[in-house]
């Protein structure tokens, strides 16, 4: 059972978890055992609010296939049940993340002080540059 929030959880059912090799370094133990994991996670056929499946399924990540399916990949640690764990933990936050609500952005205005100071400004660059100008032979 993975918590999502107070009122959603995921049963363990509907998460796909198959221990493979991890890559990269480790020695002859790399070669011999599963320690990494792979999750998926259908989100089409979960058990998720309708809320949830929209926002995940908007998302642009690419852990999602076009087919609604997130997939991770945990190999960090060295025992596959450290790596089963934060296979977890990151669905976890994927999740949360999708449903965050953002806080809607209150456009502001430039103070009048602002406005004087870049138009200053832009008087005092435009004097410079037409110091620069060519000399008149005379």
């Amino acid at each position: 059972m993975l918590r999502i929030s107070n009122t959603v959880e995921l049963g363990d059912w509907e998460i796909e978890l198959h221990p493979i090799r991890a890559q990269g370094a480790g020695g002859q133990n790399v070669n011999k055992v599963a320690s990494a994991i792979h999750l998926r996670f259908d989100i089409g056929r979960s058990s998720l609010p309708p809320f949830y499946k929209e926002r995940l399924l908007a998302l642009t990540d690419q852990r999602i296939t076009q087919e609604g399916v997130v997939i991770i990949k945990a190999q960090r640690f060295r025992t596959q049940e450290h790596n089963r764990e934060d296979a977890l933990n990151r669905l976890r936050e994927i999740i949360r993340e999708a449903v965050k609500q953002q806080k809607t952005r209150k456009p502001t205005r430039p103070s009048r002080s602002a406005k004087r100071k870049r138009v200053d400004a832009k008087t005092r660059k435009g004097k410079t540059k037409a110091l620069r100008g060519k000399v008149p032979s005379g």
